[in-house]
């Protein structure tokens, strides 16, 4: 059967985890030899296979606290020598394909060269650049409408929710489109820890509150601050363990209260983004998990959390709530300092409803990154291609 076609082209020249990132390492790792990992190269102004450099990217185990793409000089002149070296007959992939997929967002370049192989199928995360201007990089805000309009072109529309999925309808008959591509919610995976690397909460000292996400301003780290702050003066007993980039546009007020609570001597660590290891060791090394965000479109770090059967504190609204249905998670109807700091009291005071919480937690099932993959892709061979 021909391979389908897997778009990195951003992830591949980038060591950060976003979400986004995660999820098309995911898509990488577990199509195997059934998909060929393609990027379309601005250099050479055409799709390409990856090449060696690019593949080690995405097996590097050291995530970069950046997100941006970086392409070395030498990889920029060979792709330019290539460009005006080769007949144009030799130009461009070879070989038959069964499907294109992308689950990046992509850029204006890369919408203007789609491969000319069909279906073409997005994964598309969430519309909160658009509900949430003020909180998203203004360079994400210029872009999405022009985006969300591109992936009409596309033969099928994969949601990881479906509150990401009403999100873009929504969007399309504001637009009043009529004929738009069939959007499906697939749920995202999870990587899932074996049963005997689920532990008890490894607590020496005073309790351990762990966030995991990038510092940026929908993830609302400012108000988890805040909370945490009350707190402590207060005089409750914990520590707050933060993980994730920090965004230097929409992150900069908790990045700047976070250094001042950590020279007011406040029990505060922040690591920036962890290796998959590291991570594993900070959920076995905490009693539960806080993951403050306004909005998502899906909510990865709340099942990587319940998955090793640590309890989370999140919102109650929008795709949180739909995963905080199943169980495990403390769901709060607003995110507020004021809530967050009442729920990370109660479950600090309370062993009993935190125990029955991760009972719950390790009694739920998740989707694995290996049925992710497998149900997207049995998705596209039922898709026509649209005229």
């Amino acid at each position: 059967m021909p391979p389908l076609l897997l778009d990195l082209t951003h992830t591949s020249h980038t060591r950060a985890r976003t979400g986004i990132q995660r999820v098309v390492r995911a898509l990488h790792r577990e199509l195997g030899a059934t998909a060929t990992a393609v990027t379309h190269d601005p250099y050479r102004g055409e799709w390409r296979p990856l090449e060696a450099w690019e593949l080690a990217n995405l097996s590097a185990t050291d995530p970069s606290p950046t997100r941006g793409a970086h392409w070395p000089w030498t990889a920029r002149w060979r792709s330019r020598w290539h460009r005006f070296n080769t007949r144009a007959a030799d130009l461009g992939l070879r070989g038959d394909y069964r499907g294109f997929l992308t689950a990046e967002v992509f850029s204006p370049a890369v919408a203007a060269c789609l491969p000319d192989v069909f279906p073409r199928v997005a994964v598309f995360h969430d519309a909160i650049a658009l509900r949430f201007p003020e909180l998203s990089p203004a360079g994400t805000v210029a872009r999405f409408p022009g985006y969300l309009q591109e992936l009409l072109r596309f033969d099928g529309i994969a949601a990881v929710s479906d509150e990401s999925r009403e999100s873009l309808l929504a969007y399309w008959r504001w637009l009043g489109v009529s004929n738009p591509p069939p959007v499906k919610t697939i749920s995202l995976g999870v990587d899932l820890p074996p049963a005997a690397d689920l532990p008890a909460a490894a607590c020496a000292g005073a309790p351990v509150v762990l966030s995991v996400g990038t510092l940026e301003g929908r993830k609302n780290h400012l108000a988890l601050l805040e909370a945490c702050e009350l707190l402590w003066a207060r005089g409750e007993k914990f520590a707050l363990h933060l993980v994730g980039s920090a965004h230097r546009q929409t992150g900069a007020l908790a990045l700047a209260k976070l250094r001042a609570l950590q020279l007011a001597g406040r029990p505060l660590r922040y690591d920036g983004p962890l290796p998959d290891a590291a991570l594993d060791a900070a959920y076995a090394a905490c009693a539960f998990t806080v993951y403050p965000s306004l909005a998502e479109g899906f909510g990865l770090p709340v099942i990587e959390s319940l998955a090793r059967g640590r309890p989370c504190v999140c919102s109650a609204s929008g795709a949180l709530g739909e995963l905080s249905r199943g169980g495990g998670c403390l769901a709060l109807p607003a995110v507020d300092a004021t809530r967050l700091a009442a729920a990370i009291a109660q479950l600090l005071a309370a062993p009993a409803t935190l125990a029955a919480l991760s009972a719950t937690a390790r009694a739920r099932t998740f989707r694995s990154w290996s049925a992710y993959a497998a149900e997207v892709a049995a998705w596209m061979e039922d898709l026509p291609r649209r005229g």
